[in-house]
């Protein structure tokens, strides 16, 4: 069972409000925006459900899982390791290695956790695995924060209303669930993307001319 204690624990971890930057990475959504791909609610939604299902959202959640399952640190390392090997392009490394340092930083010192500098996603399973958290619980929140941070970037460019973007969190969520639920029975051999147009937009972000985001 869930207690209280676990549920506040990883509100807090996944919360907008943790001081890990995430709020100034697009994930490339910025680059599709730019250039027109994404111009409404309905395009928002189909982009960011496909880099849920069949792009980094899937494999960060399968990271994070088999990062909580791990049973030591060299087998932590290799995880790690295809984490970064996955990343499609320059920005997208940045992100996840900044993020995990931020994660990991705050995370260590507010908790007295021993954690080393790994990707994001492996950062946040570690860190539940060593705080006891619930595997399911934090993986479904996990990509509940992800999916979230990709409206708040699109609600600032493309731009959505609060309520449309509210509604968009909304209609993602049970994604997300349903991908966690997935990602428990999976491990790194089913990691894999097919969200080719985010990956070449994160290319294209390195060097777009006007940015208000690090990817």
């Amino acid at each position: 069972m869930h207690t209280d204690a676990d549920i506040l624990t990883l509100c807090q971890w996944l919360s907008p409000s943790y001081p890990v930057g995430a709020f100034a990475y697009s994930h490339g959504l910025a680059a599709a925006i730019e250039e027109g791909t994404v111009t409404g609610p309905q395009d928002t939604e189909a982009w960011i459900s496909d880099v849920l299902e069949h792009g980094s959202g899937l494999n960060d959640a399968l990271f994070a899982v088999a990062a909580y399952n791990a049973q030591d640190i060299d087998e932590l390392v290799g995880i790690d390791a295809t984490s970064r090997a996955f990343c499609a392009s320059s920005e997208r490394l940045k992100e996840a290695q900044l993020l995990g340092q931020a994660f990991a930083t705050v995370t260590g010192d507010t908790w007295e956790l021993d954690l080393k500098q790994f990707t994001y996603p492996v950062s946040v399973g570690h860190a539940a695995r060593l705080q006891n958290l619930p595997v399911l619980l934090m993986t479904k929140m996990f990509l509940q924060a992800f999916a979230s941070n990709l409206v708040a970037c699109a609600t600032r460019l493309v731009p959505l209303g609060q309520t449309d973007a509210q509604r968009l969190i909304r209609n993602l969520t049970p994604l997300c669930a349903h991908i966690a639920d997935g990602a428990q029975q999976g491990g790194l051999d089913d990691v894999s993307s097919t969200a080719f147009l985010a990956d070449v937009a994160s290319m294209k972000h390195e060097t777009q001319y006007s940015r208000i985001f690090r990817t």
